[in-house]
């Protein structure tokens, strides 16, 4: 049993002294679309009950509405006991300055996500992708004003490349200003894009990782059969949510390697799934995995990957299935250019 007597573990984020739970909550897609309300509820709550602490959102998702499903699952619960991250840059409106890291729409959209998750203060900000038309010292001003005023208390970026990365820290460097300390990027199995420049870069500077889509989107989960229809009601049926994403996955060969590794997790007691999770936590500049749910059993199952320690023989033997089918060119780890 872990330290408050749940089986989770738990890691520090990049080189700052706050821990996270090394599975964290998303609601990327399930919150205030995919999932009605009162599911979601009780998926944050069996997820505090399971341990997690930590959880993450965004302004844009669901339009505006996860952060609001997510601050009324959280009230009453202790704020000091759980670490809250949201992000900007994606559009929240119609207007021209309703997006991107200006710093105008940096300070709206953090009193707007405040108000919707009801609360002072968010543990972690990120900007949400790199955007090429605001002044980097612009945003980077913006964010360290933010944490002088308290209303937030550590800062990221998602999905920003090495030179991106290296720019902002010089910038930080330069004023005084407070460092970025993580990263949100896509890591899987079949997506490992950051591993040649984002993660040494991010060792070296005290960033750590939480990632997002660790099971690609449901495909590492072993349900979708090559030569087979999709199942209904999944995600690679729904044009509101995750299709688009998934559909880069659907292919017979990376479907049939996806069963080939059935009986590496079989041989460890391991869910699919859980393997997925566990397989990135075994990088340790990974801070934290972020899963999704639509219900309390598959939190209550995907927790079980934490403290999972796979030994050398089985990272390779995952490997071996997967040949040449995960992507690992780092040009791949890319923001729109201009902002969507």
């Amino acid at each position: 049993m872990g330290e408050y007597g749940f089986n989770m573990e738990y890691r520090r984020l990049g080189s700052s002294g706050m821990y996270v739970s090394e599975i964290a909550y998303g609601n990327w897609i399930t919150h205030g679309s995919q999932v009605e309300e009162d599911a979601a509820i009780k998926c944050v709550k069996a997820a505090l009950s399971e341990g997690i602490t930590t959880f993450d959102t965004a302004d844009v998702y669901a339009g505006t509405r996860a952060e609001t499903v997510l601050g009324k699952a959280l009230k009453g619960v202790r704020r000091e006991s759980y670490e809250l991250f949201t992000k900007v840059y994606w559009p929240t409106g119609t207007g021209k300055n309703d997006r991107g890291l200006s710093r105008k729409h940096i300070m709206e959209s953090v009193h707007a996500s405040l108000k919707r998750l009801n609360t002072d203060h968010i543990d972690l900000y990120q900007m949400h992708r790199f955007d090429f038309e605001a002044p980097l010292e612009e945003s980077l001003q913006a964010f360290e004003d933010l944490v002088r005023q308290g209303k937030v208390h550590y800062i990221g970026f998602s999905e920003w490349n090495a030179d991106q990365i290296k720019s902002a820290l010089n910038i930080q460097k330069e004023h005084g200003w407070t460092r970025f300390v993580s990263s949100q990027p896509q890591y899987s199995m079949l997506w490992r894009v950051i591993d040649k420049e984002v993660v040494p870069l991010s060792e070296k500077e005290g960033i750590g990782q939480i990632v997002w889509s660790p099971i690609a989107q449901g495909v590492l989960t072993g349900k979708y059969l090559p030569g087979k229809k999709p199942p209904v009601g999944s995600r690679a049926t729904d044009k509101k949510s995750g299709a688009g994403m998934i559909s880069r996955w659907m292919r017979d060969e990376v479907l049939t390697a996806v069963q080939n590794l059935k009986p590496i997790a079989d041989e460890h007691g391991l869910t699919m799934s859980q393997l997925a999770l566990a397989w990135a936590l075994q990088n340790k500049n990974v801070s934290a995995v972020i899963m999704g749910a639509t219900k309390p059993t598959q939190v209550k199952e995907n927790v079980k990957a934490s403290g999972v320690k796979l030994d050398a023989s089985v990272m390779s033997a995952i490997d071996a299935v997967l040949g040449t089918l995960p992507e690992k060119d780092p040009t791949k780890n890319e923001s729109p250019n201009p902002r969507a």
